[in-house]
């Protein structure tokens, strides 16, 4: 069953039309139309339509699982294998923003700053801070073959700004001369600190009091 077939079986299930359905998702009718018709092959509102839907977001953006978690009657008897099913993973959206807008979006008071809104991306990650999907650029965090971690470009990097900056973690930090963040790992040396490349042909850049960690990467995805 297709994405297209899931959304419909589920929006019909939940006796909704497509206008009903973009109301209670907080959409455009466009976007359930395109999708039943197979027009668009994915959404970052999958997570809104599903729960308008009341299915589950696995099984609606991937067709894995159950389509219901589990259903009971007005006594409280589960009816999916006799017992209640375990609970969905909650999800969390964050923008997806590029290395050059990453230094300010730490000093943003809202979710996201303006403009960047336009893609998300889900995880079941929950950010201690602020968080954003960081799209790395360059080959600076590509190890040599067969090293690990290795993060190439068009790698989706979580970022968790809330999260401590420890040495060995990776981390996204502003250098005072440039608005531009980078992404490196935070190694100690001789009770120096540095921002090193898992490139090895590329040098280290020491922390002299001359930048400010913006937060820790927590997750990597590739962007397919």
């Amino acid at each position: 069953m297709e994405l297209k077939d899931r959304i419909k079986l589920a929006r019909k299930q939940a006796g909704l039309s497509q206008t009903g359905a973009a109301e209670k998702a907080n959409v455009d009718q466009a976007t359930i139309s395109n999708l039943e018709r197979g027009k668009h092959l994915g959404s970052t509102h999958l997570l809104k339509i599903a729960d308008a839907l009341g299915v589950s977001y696995r099984w609606l953006s991937e067709g894995v699982g159950e389509m219901h978690e589990g259903t009971s009657d007005i006594k409280g008897e589960y009816h999916v294998n006799t017992a209640p099913a375990a609970q969905p993973l909650r999800y969390f959206s964050y923008p997806v923003i590029s290395e050059v807008n990453a230094g300010l979006f730490a000093d943003c008071v809202v979710p996201y700053p303006a403009g960047m809104e336009e893609r998300h991306e889900t995880t079941d990650y929950k950010a201690q801070g602020q968080a954003f999907w960081l799209e790395v650029t360059g080959d600076s965090m590509t190890a040599p073959t067969g090293v690990r971690p290795s993060i190439p470009e068009g790698t989706l990097v979580l970022v968790d700004t809330g999260k401590e900056a420890l040495p060995g973690n990776l981390v996204v930090a502003q250098l005072d001369e440039s608005n531009q963040a980078t992404f490196k790992k935070l190694v100690i040396d001789g009770g120096q600190k540095y921002l090193k490349p898992l490139n090895p042909a590329y040098p280290l850049i020491p922390i002299n009091g001359n930048c400010r960690i913006i937060g820790v990467a927590v997750k990597a995805q590739m962007n397919l």
